[in-house]
């Protein structure tokens, strides 16, 4: 027993940053990041929090399900950057809702909302008949250097969720992870602690974009020929294929090697940026509430992130 997606929603920020109010605070231009990135504009939080965004999105997806928030059997939340370190996203976002069920927040990075789908897999595989809501949500602009033009042009913030519900549209499904520190990290603060003796590292992210650039191309093509196989489908079997949105190059890199039609890639990179966990799910929420679906297509989701983690898997489209 796998499940079906009964329901999505998004939520972004008020405010737009555009690649030429970057301009004017780090050396940059707008043609620098549109061709390096595909990025042009991007939403940061001001007077939101990342809760609110997540609170927004699921209510959209509860609405599109058709369902109320005391129908909830559990809630995951995928993020890096949630308001508190405690209590989790999931439990604010129980509280807001006036849901009572279960509630944790599950940390793998950009690759965050696939893997929350695994493991609402493993709790319908226990008991079939039930709801679970899947928030994705991250605030990356309190994470980035505003001062790094390599890594403050690539994020935005927001907020993706859906409702799944009893169903055998998953049909394939496979995360990972190979260790690494160095590549793409933002260290934890330590507060005032008076025992810390080593030098406390600013909590800034920190990207080797090239060596992400090289893992990220490679997953992402082999992540999706395994769901591919696991699922006995062809390439040419799927409608679409929704992708982390890291950069355009990356995206460009990976369909070339998968030999899919770029028609069958969908993006917002241009602008919303690199949301991490977000990306994913606000994707196919817009591509959902604009109608692009049609049902029975087959979705290959997949994405890549901090960790670093992979996953990817093979839905069927059936709202």
């Amino acid at each position: 027993m796998s499940f079906c997606i009964l329901g999505t929603g998004s939520a972004l920020p008020s405010r737009i940053i555009t690649n030429d109010d970057l301009s004017q605070m780090v050396d940059t231009s707008d043609e620098w990041i549109r061709t390096r990135t595909g990025i042009t504009e991007r939403r940061v939080c001001t007077t939101e929090t990342i809760t609110d965004l997540a609170f927004q999105a699921a209510q959209k997806a509860l609405a599109d399900s058709g369902s109320s928030a005391d129908e909830l059997d559990l809630i995951i939340c995928a993020t890096i950057s949630a308001d508190y370190a405690t209590p989790s996203m999931a439990c604010t976002l129980q509280m807001q809702l006036g849901a009572t069920c279960p509630a944790f927040d599950l940390n793998a990075a950009c690759t965050g909302f696939i893997y929350a789908l695994d493991v609402a897999a493993g709790y319908f595989s226990r008991r079939p008949d039930q709801k679970i809501l899947v928030v994705a949500a991250e605030a990356m602009s309190r994470l980035v250097d505003w001062q790094d033009r390599g890594t403050c042009v690539l994020f935005g913030d927001g907020a993706g969720a859906a409702v799944l519900g009893k169903g055998e549209d998953l049909l394939a499904i496979q995360i990972g992870a190979k260790g690494n520190i160095t590549s793409l990290y933002a260290p934890n603060g330590w507060g005032n602690s008076p025992f810390r003796s080593e030098t406390m590292a600013k909590s800034y992210l920190h990207m080797d974009g090239q060596e992400v650039f090289r893992f990220a191309v490679t997953s992402m093509v082999q992540t999706v020929e395994q769901v591919l196989a696991e699922a006995n489908l062809t390439k040419e079997d799927i409608a679409y294929l929704i992708p982390h949105q890291a950069n355009i190059r990356i995206l460009d890199s990976a369909v070339n090697r998968l030999n899919l039609p770029q028609e069958k890639c969908l993006t917002n990179i241009a602008k919303r940026g690199n949301t991490s966990a977000a990306c994913v799910a606000i994707l196919l929420d817009e591509a959902n509430q604009t109608g692009k679906f049609k049902k029975g297509d087959l979705l290959a989701m997949t994405a890549f992130g901090g960790g670093l983690t992979t996953g990817a898997c093979i839905l069927r489209w059936s709202k």
